[in-house]
């Protein structure tokens, strides 16, 4: 999605041309798979973090562009919304002391950019759902100011046809009725509430099918020990809101369309895999094109005179649907290669919670890929995606379901099951001992805790009402504290309530 798109008045020729070059995309795709024309020196990762903005009351600052010119640094760049600015780290090996290294670059690279913001009037926050947003925030005024944020918003109502509607149902604070959301938006900023960060890991193209089937069986655990999103709109939703509003902002589809099962753009998937072809192929077949732009280059010519082709219009559309566990195909230096886009984590609440996240992942998914008896194959692809929501909603609350365990709750799943399985993954990926027992050390206890950043933000939030503050006050409250502790370093599951 980050390609910029000049189209202003898409017509019905450019979405038939489109289709077609797609289509060519995945005949070339296919020819690549077949011939093995695809880079893999060694493992490499990445990550992408989207950051909030905020003023001194801990409301949302629509600043990133000043806040933008002030860090001058081509690491940091727009998102969606103007209260939201995204970090993208430079690819690194998974081996040896890298895991230290990125925290060290993370907390340096984010120290430099809260310089600029602070001159700015504003401050960085790392948060899944910024609890200050209110209703006014999500007008279309707000959209940052890049034409295919604008594009993509026009094209989006125009195929919904009416507006956005925000319709879930919480899980009770502090032993209270459930609270309900039902909100109308005119515009898709709802999703720039949803603010995460994205793991890319770059694997062989016989490995993809592995790895990305490793990933949506992990999506569930993920979710329910790093949520970080339970309050939207001055409500206490789910323990990860993110999942829920990033589908309900995004939608394409009336009511009419999701009564006849038309699938989402936001999606969970619906199969195993064998291939990262199944998931192209599965792009183009089902979802229309949003921004039908196609490009000069014919995928398959380029194959013929010996170059790898851009697959301009597969990698774009890919951009518009929004899966959990998203292929990537890249090129650099004119050389492709794979990824799986690991997208279910939201940002914050500390540095070294970011990167025990991710080496939690990439352990247990590595070791997911080495089992003589995949564990894909002994459940069902529908029980990946139960596991998906109910760890969304009720954080360390869910009950899984894990083959030849049954159904545990996701503390207990990590420490007797998945923390020696990441610990096996990350020795066999080259992982040093030191990053290995620092990061790991961080989801033992913060599993033995049961305290993530939704458990501790729904704490405090009913704390401080406990104390006579309303919401809207204790929301502030909550969010100033939070930040406090998130600058000083420590992981959540240390973190005082009170």
């Amino acid at each position: 999605m980050g390609r910029h798109v000049d189209n202003q008045a898409f017509k019905p020729v450019d979405r038939q041309r489109y289709r077609n070059k797609m289509q060519r995309g995945l005949d070339a795709l296919a020819r690549m798979l077949a011939e093995g024309n695809f880079s893999f020196p060694h493992q490499q990762m990445g990550l992408e973090m989207e950051l909030c903005l905020v003023d001194e009351q801990m409301e949302p600052s629509m600043s990133n562009a000043v806040v933008l010119e002030k860090i001058s640094e081509p690491l940091f760049t727009t998102e969606l919304g103007q209260q939201n600015i995204e970090l993208n780290v430079e690819p690194q090996v998974l081996a040896g002391d890298s895991a230290l290294e990125l925290e060290s670059r993370l907390r340096a690279a984010l120290v430099r950019a809260d310089g600029g913001a602070h001159d700015a009037g504003a401050k960085i926050v790392m948060i899944g759902t910024l609890p200050t947003l209110r209703s006014a925030h999500f007008d279309p005024n707000w959209l940052s100011r890049n034409p295919r944020y604008s594009l993509l918003n026009e094209q989006i109502f125009l195929a919904r046809g009416e507006e956005m509607l925000l319709d879930m149902e919480g899980v009770p604070l502090d032993d209270a009725q459930p609270e309900k959301l039902r909100s109308y938006a005119d515009s898709i900023l709802p999703e720039s509430a949803c603010t995460s960060v994205q793991l890319h890991l770059q694997v062989a193209p016989e490995d993809f099918a592995a790895h990305w089937n490793a990933a949506q069986c992990l999506a569930g655990v993920q979710v329910a020990i790093g949520a970080n999103s339970p309050f939207l709109l001055g409500k206490a939703l789910w323990h990860e809101t993110r999942i829920p509003l990033f589908l309900q902002a995004t939608d394409t589809r009336p009511v009419e369309l999701k009564n006849q099962g038309v699938r989402p753009r936001v999606w969970f998937g619906e199969r195993w895999i064998t291939s990262i072809f199944d998931l192209f192929e599965e792009n183009v077949r089902y979802f229309p094109a949003l921004l039908p732009e196609p490009e000069e280059e014919d995928p398959l010519a380029a194959l013929d005179s010996g170059r790898a082709p851009t697959l301009a219009e597969l990698r774009l559309h890919n951009g518009t649907i929004w899966r959990w566990n998203r292929p990537v195909y890249d090129l650099v230096d004119g050389v492709p290669h794979l990824r799986v886009e690991n997208r279910v984590l939201p940002s914050g609440p500390s540095v070294v919670d970011i990167v025990a996240n991710a080496a939690f992942f990439y352990g247990v998914q590595r070791a997911l890929t080495e089992q003589d008896r995949p564990l894909w194959t002994q459940m069902s692809f529908a029980a990946a995606e139960e596991n998906f929501y109910a760890g969304a909603r009720h954080g360390f609350d869910a009950h899984l379901y894990w083959p030849s365990v049954g159904w545990v709750s996701p503390d207990e799943l990590v420490l007797r099951r998945l923390l020696p399985m990441a610990h096996d993954g990350l020795q066999a990926c080259g992982v040093s001992d030191a990053a290995r027992e620092r990061y790991l050390g961080v989801i033992e206890k913060r599993c033995m805790a049961k305290r993530n950043g939704a458990t501790w933000q729904r704490e405090t939030v009913a704390l401080l009402e406990d104390r006579g503050a309303d919401r809207r006050g204790a929301l502030a409250g909550m969010l100033r504290r939070y930040i406090d502790l998130a600058d000083n370093g420590d992981p959540v599951h240390t973190w005082p309530v009170g």
